[in-house]
């Protein structure tokens, strides 16, 4: 198994993104959040965009797992092999790609990405997956991790803090691909979240929101006193 993949096992991966028009969506700002969090024993960061791609990189010493959303509908996350290369040559160690068989901008498929990656580049992918099906079309077509990134199915920014990770698909998806790198990405709030995602199968985890969105984090602590 590849060293880097082989890295992450049992380890923490954390998001750092911003979303459009927000006070903290600047590559500076998202390269200081990686770094602080890499002190914090991060194994690597995920973050989107090549402005805070190539920012991370140059602040971080641990991998960069890189993807480019264009568009807030349908596959937007690395839709496409010229979004794939351009995000590898901003310096992603991994690349994430929507694994879903959505129809995608420039009418190609998610094997024809793998593929025309695999054809040119050495950097790994990962594939971001909504379900058991697009977990094998990523085991299947090469991928060197999947992810349940999409499953939740709405932006991270709205669940609540007391929605979990999907374990249910997290323990078929270990139960069956034994051994090969499963993580668990989406609504991690909690430390225990993250245990519970690990005693499931998972690879490594992946916690975004809960430590580098203070605007949710925020509104979880204003909605608790409310209730009090």
């Amino acid at each position: 198994m590849n060293a880097l993949i082989e890295s992450l096992k049992g380890k923490l991966i954390v998001s750092c993104q911003a979303y459009i028009g927000e006070p903290l969506r600047h590559p500076e700002t998202m390269a200081q959040m990686a770094r602080a969090c890499e002190l914090g024993g991060a194994a690597a960061i995920r973050c989107q965009g090549l402005s805070d791609i190539a920012a991370i990189k140059g602040r971080v010493e641990i991998p960069v797992i890189g993807l480019w959303k264009e568009g807030h509908e349908g596959v937007y996350i690395t839709p496409t092999l010229r979004h794939a290369r351009a995000c590898i040559a901003a310096g992603a160690d991994i690349v994430a790609i929507d694994a879903t068989d959505r129809p995608r901008p420039d009418g190609s498929t998610f094997e024809e990405i793998v593929a025309g990656l695999r054809a040119t580049e050495s950097t790994l992918i990962m594939a971001d997956c909504a379900t058991i099906e697009d977990i094998r079309r990523g085991v299947a077509a090469g991928c060197d991790l999947v992810s349940t990134t999409l499953s939740h199915g709405v932006a991270a920014i709205d669940c609540t803090m007391a929605d979990g990770p999907d374990i249910a698909l997290l323990k078929q998806a270990t139960s069956e691909f034994p051994g090969f790198p499963v993580v668990c990405e989406g609504r991690v709030h909690s430390p225990a979240d993250a245990q519970a995602a690990i005693a499931a199968g998972a690879w490594s985890v992946v916690v975004g929101t809960a430590i580098t969105h203070p605007t949710s984090i925020t509104s979880w602590f204003v909605n608790a006193l409310k209730l009090t």
